[in-house]
């Protein structure tokens, strides 16, 4: 990849035209039916601008064979390239490749000329190495059971002459597939038309896939799996995510730029992409339409456990889905709630998550018991293993947050914590503009400088460790801590107040409409005092055009895009996008606190100093909260 990963991609978009019949089985080739030659694999190949070629590997084939036979199909050049399999460059040897997996082809060195299109020679040429059906499912866990039918229901209905609607809310494209009825029972958001992806089908264009996107700690094209992993990790229905898989899904209504100013082609062809597939809930709203206090506590608790396990960077009201339940009278009676849209879950360092519903009484209450056995029966690194055997692309530094945050709530359920305080602890507050590291984050900051004691007194020889293809936080907009100011800044800190208009302004159960006047004023002479001790940051990330962050820089303005900006469908593009103009200037999300530099045993001791230093943390929180709830029931009794 080009050291420069904020440029521009100068390259003109790669288009793989299909010209076979909507035949073969709905998943895979009937050649590839039954049980598969020894050392033989189905894989599926994805040039940086989208293209996408399913091909079967011998045993003797090698990186080589596979960059050839990807030139031959899509006249691209393969000099200089890379393929790469989630953090790991392939060199040669394929052996670590398993069946079904996606690889993705990348340059070195992003120079390609923009004046001449990199088309296939012909379409025979490519049908004769890729045969396999219009929908083929990447992977074969038991949970995808529910969607290999609607595959089958969507075929049926291609074959018959029912194309997909385009989704035109959001930065992505996304596409509502349907049965032979006519019903959307699907929608899929191929990954190479999300924002800044090649193949955008809204304009925003101008990155490869795998460079930093609409997040820096989520790389574009990334956030299909985790829509995958997020279903996967909802073990039992759990919080109710609707069912999701990642395909190889090819049509002719996908979009294909011919350029990187985003130019469409005016012959639409038949193309193949890999994207997420979610199955279709039909709902009557989402949760910015209707009033939260009707919710049931116990599905707000338990999309809240899971947005926390996965750290769950956009949980806004969009993307609640709310469904009526009538009653045996036929009387509308409670609700039922549907999370979608986890494409910007499990980011590859600590970043600020945001969760709606910590503004909602029901995460005040207490945890009920079948809860806190869900939570304790939680195993993450049973649930990392889980992942890279059904997704063998994600990158080890997104299954260090999984293991980080899951082991943070299962230690704060057991202390005793709700919904709000845990999801309080990891959010990030924000003084002048600027944000300031969460509460889970000093706790991280200070295992780090346990650890860096630990190693000067017992200096060992540097070697071996794992090298990620390169770092997502790049030196020039991070900011850093040291470890010595994020343990001071941890020990002197205060409670955490926020003005009423704050981003994430939260209140308890017993908080009253009168008292707000006072606690405002109360908190900010508060502040001055509980904040004296922690350091300003002397560097403010710089504001890149195309690595846009979901993040506003002051608190009035977070609160208000979420509570009161509308999509259009509750169903986005791959993002929270239609919450915000594309042609805002944000600044990027600070860094904190980096998981990924760590080689295994560094890693193995930070968790256990990590978890020693979790009950102190949980003790302040629980007096803060106390505090809290005192000064609120003496505003509301003197009123002058």
């Amino acid at each position: 990849m080009s050291p420069n990963l904020d440029s521009p991609v100068q390259t003109q978009m790669a288009v793989a035209i299909f010209k076979s019949p909507l035949s073969g089985e709905y998943h895979r080739s009937k050649r590839m039916e039954g049980k598969q030659p020894a050392g033989r694999r189905r894989v599926f190949v994805q040039t940086e601008t989208g293209c996408v070629l399913g091909m079967d590997l011998d045993r003797g084939d090698n990186a080589h064979t596979v960059k050839r036979r990807l030139q031959l199909a899509f006249n691209v050049p393969i000099e200089e390239s890379s393929l790469t399999f989630g953090d790991m460059v392939l060199k040669n040897d394929l052996s670590a490749v398993r069946n079904d997996s996606p690889l993705l082809l990348t340059r070195n060195f992003l120079h390609r000329s923009s004046s001449t299109p990199c088309l296939s020679p012909t379409g025979k040429d490519i049908q004769q190495r890729d045969q396999s059906g219009p929908i083929e499912i990447l992977g074969h866990s038991n949970q995808f059971a529910r969607t290999k039918q609607l595959v089958k229901d969507i075929v049926k209905a291609i074959k018959i002459g029912v194309d997909p609607i385009p989704v035109h809310s959001g930065l992505g494209g996304a596409y509502y597939f349907r049965n032979s009825r006519g019903e959307s029972v699907a929608i899929v958001k191929p990954t190479d038309e999300e924002p800044f992806a090649p193949n955008n089908p809204k304009g925003f264009v101008g990155k490869a896939l795998g460079q930093p996107g609409l997040k820096r700690t989520v790389r574009v094209g990334e956030t299909g799996f985790r829509e995958v992993a997020a279903y996967l990790l909802d073990y039992d229905h759990f919080a109710n995510v609707p069912p999701t898989a990642l395909v190889k899904i090819t049509h002719s209504i996908f979009n294909v730029n011919d350029g990187v100013n985003g130019n469409k082609p005016h012959q639409k062809e038949q193309v193949s992409k890999i994207a997420s597939f979610q199955q279709f809930i039909p709902h009557d709203f989402d949760a910015s339409d209707h009033g939260t206090s009707s919710f049931p506590v116990a599905a707000v608790h338990r999309i809240g456990i899971l947005d926390i396990r996965i750290l769950n960077t956009d949980r806004h009201a969009g993307n609640l889905l709310v469904r009526k339940l009538d009653d045996s009278a036929g009387r509308f009676a409670q609700v039922e709630l549907i999370p979608i849209d986890h494409g910007l879950c499990l980011p590859e360092s600590l970043e600020d998550p945001y969760f709606e519903w910590i503004h909602w009484p029901q995460a005040s209450i207490p945890f009920s018991e079948d809860e806190l056995e869900y939570i304790e029966n939680l195993d993450p690194i049973r649930d990392s293993e889980m992942l890279r055997m059904e997704l063998p692309m994600i990158r080890e530094a997104c299954l260090r947050v999984l293991v980080l945050c899951t082991i943070f709530l299962k230690e704060a359920a057991a202390f005793g914590l709700c919904l709000a305080e845990i999801g309080e602890m990891m959010s990030r507050e924000f003084r002048g503009g600027e944000e300031e590291p969460s509460e889970l984050e000093f706790v991280c900051l200070e295992a780090r400088r346990l650890i860096a004691e630990r190693e000067v007194l017992s200096p060992k020889a540097e070697g071996g460790e794992e090298e990620f293809q390169f770092d997502i936080d790049c030196e020039e907009d991070r900011f850093y801590f040291t470890p010595k100011m994020g343990a001071d800044a941890f020990m002197n800190r205060g409670p955490l107040h926020f003005g009423i208009g704050g981003a994430n302004c939260r209140f308890q159960l017993s908080k009253l409409e009168e008292s707000i006047e006072e606690e405002e004023e109360s908190e900010r002479e508060g502040e001055q005092e509980d904040f004296a001790g922690i350091p300003t940051p002397a560097e403010v990330p710089t504001i890149s055009k195309l690595s846009m962050s979901l993040k506003d820089t002051s608190l009035g303005e977070k609160s208000q895009k979420y509570l009161e900006a509308k999509p259009e469908s509750s169903y986005l593009a791959n993002t929270s996008s239609g919450h915000r103009s594309a042609n805002e200037q944000l600044p990027t999300s600070m860094s904190f606190v980096k998981l990924a530099d760590m080689n295994e045993e560094e890693w193995v001791l930070f968790l256990e100093k990590f978890q020693e230093l979790l009950y102190p943390a949980f003790a302040k929180r629980k007096s803060v909260t106390l505090g809290q709830r005192q000064r609120q029931r003496l505003g509301t009794s003197c009123q002058f």
